[in-house]
């Protein structure tokens, strides 16, 4: 039984990872072929230094990828994916705590989950709608229905950014793939009415069942979810399917 289903497209994407930062780099990656690209680190260099300075690792990523897919549009509702989070930074501060050692104010006003939200609306002046997710191994599903259900809304555009980076070796062995630090950004808009002829090319839907219904087990991919996401989009195959939470989830590509 289908519960439910949403329809986008992409305006403009961008993705950024260590070694993979330019759009011919990950189009090799996504066809299974060694990037000649050299390890890098994101510059961020649209964002005031003062608060590129505040980011972490894992969230100097999803900046960058926000800045390069939106440079100049402001108030656009933006949704910040990641199902780790800066899980980083809080192990970081319970260690201090454990040692009786001081914690840092700044470093504990960024721990929370909406950081990289704040910062980028902060350092952009925006007043539009800023959201977090996180969601498990469906983050990147459930990060795109709150997308389309903003487009629905009346919403002109929606950017949604997906990162995500190691959890601390605390967590290592409740790893369920090969986690890898990562970001992509997607500006999504709605499809057009097929009579305003306003929007044309391709869209791609996702949709979602049951994953008893058809007697589908988990199948969580070596890598993490947003990085099979991306390599669907990337390659413009027809389709991708995956099972988590207790949920099939497929992604399709129409022309």
């Amino acid at each position: 039984m289908r519960f439910g289903d949403v329809s986008f497209s992409v305006a403009s994407h961008t993705a950024w990872a260590p070694g993979l930062d330019t759009a011919a780099a990950w189009l090799e990656w996504a066809h299974d072929r060694k990037p000649a690209s050299a390890p890098t680190e994101p510059k961020v260099k649209d964002m005031p230094p003062m608060l590129r300075r505040r980011a972490s690792p894992a969230g100097k990523m999803a900046l960058e990828t926000a800045y390069q897919c939106l440079p100049a549009q402001s108030d656009i509702p933006v949704i910040f994916a990641s199902r780790h989070g800066e899980c980083a930074r809080s192990v970081e501060l319970l260690m201090e705590l454990a040692n009786n050692a001081p914690l840092s104010p700044a470093s504990f006003s960024l721990s929370v989950h909406n950081a990289n939200a704040g910062l980028f609306s902060i350092a952009r002046g925006d007043r539009g709608n800023s959201i977090a997710i996180a969601a498990g191994p469906s983050t990147v599903e459930h990060a795109l229905i709150e997308a389309c259900g903003l487009l629905a809304d009346g919403a002109p555009q929606v950017l949604l950014v997906m990162s995500d980076s190691p959890p601390p070796e605390a967590f290592s062995a409740y790893n369920d793939c090969a986690e890898e630090g990562y970001a992509w950004a997607w500006l999504l808009q709605a499809i057009a009415d097929k009579h305003s002829g306003s929007n044309t090319g391709e869209h791609i839907s996702l949709s979602w069942s049951a994953a008893n219904h058809d007697g589908a087990t988990e199948n969580l991919s070596a890598v993490p979810a947003g990085l099979d996401v991306l390599r669907f989009f990337l390659r413009r195959d027809a389709e991708l399917a995956r099972v988590a939470n207790g949920r099939c989830w497929r992604w399709s590509r129409h022309d």
